[in-house]
C-alpha cells in the first residue's frame, strides 16, 4: 500500500489537464461577470435615450433644427 500510495503522489500525469479547466473556468466567469456589466450599462443608456426622445416637442418651431 505505501509503494502505491509513493508512486500515486509522485505521478502528475492529470496535472495539465487540471490546470486548462481552472484556466478555462476563470476565463468563462470573467466573460459571464463583463457581459453582466455591458447590458446593464446598454440598459440604462437606452432607457436615457428612450426619455429623451419622449421629451422632444416636435410640434414647435423651436425644437426643429436647420441643417
Amino acid at each position: 500500500m505505501a509503494k502505491f500510495l509513493e508512486h500515486f503522489l509522485k505521478d502528475d500525469a492529470g496535472a495539465i489537464t487540471v490546470e486548462w479547466v481552472v484556466l478555462t473556468a476563470g476565463v468563462v466567469g470573467l466573460v459571464i461577470s463583463a457581459g453582466s456589466i455591458v447590458e446593464t450599462q446598454t440598459v440604462q443608456l437606452a432607457a436615457d435615450v428612450g426619455a429623451t426622445v419622449e421629451a422632444w416637442d416636435v410640434t414647435t418651431p423651436s425644437a426643429v433644427v436647420d441643417e
